[in-house]
């Protein structure tokens, strides 16, 4: 099947109709992660100038054939197009290795050329700034939830990586430049279980917990260097810490008016934002009203409930029953 569907799309065919082979190369590789097809699929992004997305698909072709000199080559255009001239010159010469054909040594000339520059400004950086995206972070006791605030991002443009403790977020922004987010996270998750949605106002990222335990922050040791442009954001540490929760729930109300959420999933979207948000004494309200109540009870008054145990409070037509 791979090898059908690559016969399909040779370099010329898909230099007349780039969108609709990445669309047929996404189906391809939904079926068998083959290393010439994520070669065709990396051009494809070229073309259409997802430079972030080709250098990711022509890194895992690498992996899978290391070999390959297309990858290589696939992988240096990209980071040039990136303004990481070094790494494309690294890339480009292991291609030429492989194979020394004319179009390597084009862009290896370029490479040199670029860093020559670079030298000569007396290190002075050349690469464009990377455009400013905001994220923010919050969690259940199975859940770590990522958001990035970019408004109207459209599926094609927008791709996930999760690993056991590290995620990457490749998207192209609405202006059409090229945005990366890579954390290095503080606990593992489970990538299979690990999720993402696009809404009109932000990207959702849901990762699973491997342990239902509370995490101090989002990043652990090892965090990349690409990502120093974002926004880190980090639970209120001091239990001085004030909310305006009648704001909290107008802000909250309002977005998911945008984003169509309705009964159950409205109030949990209400709940995980006041106890993220919330001071020491919110969460330890929270979390005990709601463990002795069964559920039924769930407040944020810690000088009401840290003197009490918090008894069953089930709605009028619910009967409560233990099993």
């Amino acid at each position: 099947m791979a090898g059908e569907r690559l016969e399909c799309f040779p370099d010329g065919v898909i230099d007349e109709e780039p969108g609709r082979a990445l669309q047929e190369l996404n189906e391809a590789l939904e079926e068998s992660h083959d290393a010439e097809l994520l070669c065709q699929r990396a051009y494809a992004h070229l073309l259409l100038k997802n430079y972030s997305f080709a250098a990711d698909d022509a890194r895992k072709a690498q992996q899978l054939q290391p070999g390959l000199a297309l990858a290589y080559l696939r992988i240096g255009i990209a980071e040039y197009h990136l303004s990481n001239f070094a790494a494309a010159h690294e890339a480009l010469l292991a291609g030429h290795e492989l194979d020394s054909s004319d179009s390597s040594l084009i862009w290896i000339a370029r490479c040199e050329e670029k860093l020559q520059t670079h030298a000569h400004n007396g290190g002075t950086k050349t690469q464009t700034p990377t455009p400013h995206v905001k994220h923010d972070w919050y969690q259940t006791e199975s859940q770590v939830i990522v958001t990035i605030m970019v408004k109207n991002a459209r599926d094609e443009d927008v791709r996930v990586k999760f690993e056991e403790k590290e995620f990457m977020v490749a998207l192209k922004l609405p202006s059409g430049e090229d945005n990366c987010l890579k954390l290095h996270l503080l606990h593992p998750v489970v990538p299979e279980q690990s999720t993402y949605r696009i809404l009109s106002t932000k990207i959702e990222i849901k990762m699973k917990k491997t342990e239902a335990i509370r995490w101090e922050k989002l990043e652990g040791e090892g965090v990349l260097p690409d990502v120093k442009h974002f926004t880190q954001n980090s639970y209120p540490s001091s239990s001085h810490y004030t909310r305006n929760w009648d704001k909290v729930v107008g802000e909250i109300k309002e977005e998911e008016k945008k984003e169509n959420l309705e009964g159950d999933a409205a109030l949990n979207k209400l709940f995980q934002q006041i106890y993220s948000d919330g001071s020491d004494e919110v969460k330890r309200a929270m979390n005990k009203s709601f463990t002795e109540s069964g559920g039924t009870v769930l407040s944020t008054n810690w000088t009401d409930v840290g003197k009490r145990t918090v008894e069953m409070n089930p709605p009028e037509d619910v009967e409560w029953k233990k099993y």
